[in-house]
């Protein structure tokens, strides 16, 4: 299971509720950019695309980005593969008993290279039911522990209380 149909309704809620809630995408748009171009990549999806403000940032690119995200009705619907796959400030919002099927549902959607971008503190914002938005907060090593069921690393960097991951998708 991906998300329980509370936890979706929860999120959804939020996204509603708060105009600042899933729009951290942007801030990476640069970096997926020059990934993309550099190798010749052909598809993007955005996991848990929020606010889809990597879409945004990367108009006039060149880059078609595909969104998904299940709390936001206009793409929930399921994704298809793609070259590239970008989940960034996704995968420390997920249920703890959900976060291998997630990982595996990345991996699986993952044609050639997924970018990760995971944050390791508490989130500053609530859920509707009082929350902390980020379920999962745990130091790098346990991230990496995680993603390595289902990727090979490729590249990985830890700053400012992140964890920046390139990894290849181990095809199960």
């Amino acid at each position: 299971m991906l998300a329980s149909p509370e936890y979706i309704e929860q999120n959804r809620q939020l996204h509603e509720d708060r105009g600042d809630y899933g729009i951290s995408g942007q801030m990476w748009a640069g970096e997926i950019k020059r990934t993309y171009k550099a190798r010749g990549f052909s598809s993007l999806l955005d996991y848990g695309a929020g606010k889809q403000t990597l879409a945004k940032a990367l108009q006039g690119s060149g880059i078609t980005v595909k969104g998904y995200d299940p709390a936001v009705p206009e793409i929930a619907a399921r994704p298809d593969p793609a070259d590239f796959v970008v989940c960034t400030d996704v995968l420390e919002h997920i249920e703890p008993d959900c976060l291998d099927d997630v990982l595996a549902d990345i991996a699986g959607l993952a044609q050639k290279l997924a970018f990760l971008e995971i944050a390791c503190f508490p989130a500053k914002k609530f859920l509707p039911d009082g929350r902390n938005a980020h379920l999962i907060v745990e130091q790098p090593k346990w991230w990496l522990d995680r993603l390595r069921r289902h990727f090979v690393v490729q590249n990985m960097k830890a700053f400012d209380g992140r964890l920046i991951v390139y990894a290849l998708p181990i095809r199960q």
